[in-house]
């Protein structure tokens, strides 16, 4: 089949790996995506972005493609046992809307893969093998793929989420699981389901359910509970999904909730275990080594309490983007092999610390809120996370990650 030399080969078309293949635009280094998919991959029907990934794509010049997606002003959340309701606010003082905006995945991935040369893509390509080759005084990165072509890359990124072949050949550990399920789903009504938009949430004993409307016609639904016992599998066909959800999980929510699920677009519907990695893998781990570095989920699997999974992907891409673009305009527009590896080491040492902490904070924000019995966790749920915590923790995540000034 041949081989074939490029500047950046970047491994998986997700949000982190076109984000990234975006912002290297932007500096003018044109970098190759290989998707093992036929087409992009817009499972998980929906993905909520805070402020951070406003920023990022921003300054991957795509907010805009977006902007019809409102914020939500408020979270309401129904205590299942008692019917108590919290209200949380993402105003700032002044009255500027903050809150985060709930996108269709589909939508985030078309805005940026429109920003791309046709060519940039490669779909249906799949990896064998990764291996290096010292030249003269720099490391070349060789992918081999299952057709038989071989790629020579003087950067290579992972962007192949969780189960990450580049993080497995950088040794990483691997993904453990929460201890938690989640299903999630996309309901549709065609003449408009008339709620406003903001989040509403339903905790109790082991479980967080939770409403997200994304359009006037389009609601984004999750139901997350403990995971089954070892051994027992969870239901895969979609309408085996809706209906262990509406008669076993859900049946004393609301009307609303029930009514949500019943319209649901079948073909969204998944149902998976919530897993992370060791955030100190992530503190200890290799997260580059000579010219091959992870971005998204390769580096930082993480449930989805904070919502910030795919936040910290494009945050990853324009702080990746701009360390690999400022040596590309500084060595006359030409990527230099010899200097790559202090390049990505200078971005993993700007990630390591932040993604990790993201990492904890969405665990624990996923354990307090899904709380055991006892009024201990409920104080410490309601109280103490709540009105104190959670605050703190949006006020973290909601950071800028800069500009692409080249």
């Amino acid at each position: 089949m041949g081989t074939t030399v490029e500047d950046v080969v970047i491994v998986g078309g997700g949000i982190a790996g076109l984000a990234t293949a975006v912002a290297l635009k932007r500096a003018g280094v044109e970098a190759l995506v290989l998707e093992r998919s036929e087409g992009l991959r817009a499972t998980g029907a929906a993905l909520t972005l805070f402020p951070n990934a406003w920023y990022a794509l921003d300054a991957l010049g795509v907010s805009h493609k977006l902007a019809s997606y409102a914020p939500a002003l408020k979270t309401y959340v129904t205590d299942l046992d008692t019917g108590e309701v919290q209200e949380m606010s993402y105003t700032r003082a002044n009255g500027d809307p903050v809150g985060p905006r709930s996108v269709h995945r589909k939508a985030l991935l078309e805005a940026l893969a429109d920003e791309l040369p046709i060519h940039s893509i490669r779909f249906s390509s799949k990896i064998s093998a990764i291996e290096t080759q010292q030249h003269e005084d720099s490391s070349i990165a060789i992918v081999h793929m299952e057709n038989g072509t071989v790629i020579k890359a003087k950067v290579l990124i992972g962007c192949d989420g969780g189960h990450s072949v580049v993080s497995r050949w950088l040794g990483l550990g691997e993904l453990v699981p929460s201890g938690r399920s989640s299903v999630r789903g996309l309901a549709v009504y065609p003449q408009g389901h008339g709620l406003d938009h903001n989040v509403q949430q339903y905790v109790g004993l082991g479980r967080r359910a939770g409403l997200v409307p994304l359009t006037n016609k389009d609601i984004y639904w999750f139901f997350n509970c403990i995971s089954p016992a070892k051994g027992t599998s969870l239901a895969e066909d979609p309408e085996d999904i809706q209906r262990e959800v509406l008669e076993n999980y859900a049946k004393d929510l609301p009307h609303l909730y029930s009514d949500v699920v019943q319209h649901s677009d079948l073909s969204t519907l998944t149902w998976a275990p919530l897993m992370f990695r060791y955030p100190w893998h992530v503190v200890f781990g290799d997260l580059s080594k000579q010219n091959i570095t992870v971005a998204g989920d390769a580096m930082h699997p993480m449930t989805p309490d904070l919502g910030q999974g795919g936040c910290q992907a494009l945050e990853d891409a324009v702080i990746l983007g701009r360390h690999i673009g400022t040596s590309f305009v500084q060595n006359g527009r030409v990527l230099v092999p010899k200097a790559m590896s202090e390049v990505l080491g200078k971005y993993v040492e700007e990630r390591r610390w932040r993604v990790a902490l993201v990492i904890m904070g969405s665990y624990f924000s996923g354990w307090v809120q899904q709380a055991r019995s006892g009024w201990g966790m409920k104080f410490l749920r309601d109280v103490i996370f709540y009105k104190f915590l959670y605050h703190k923790m949006v006020k973290y995540v909601n950071h800028d990650c800069g500009k692409l000034d080249f």
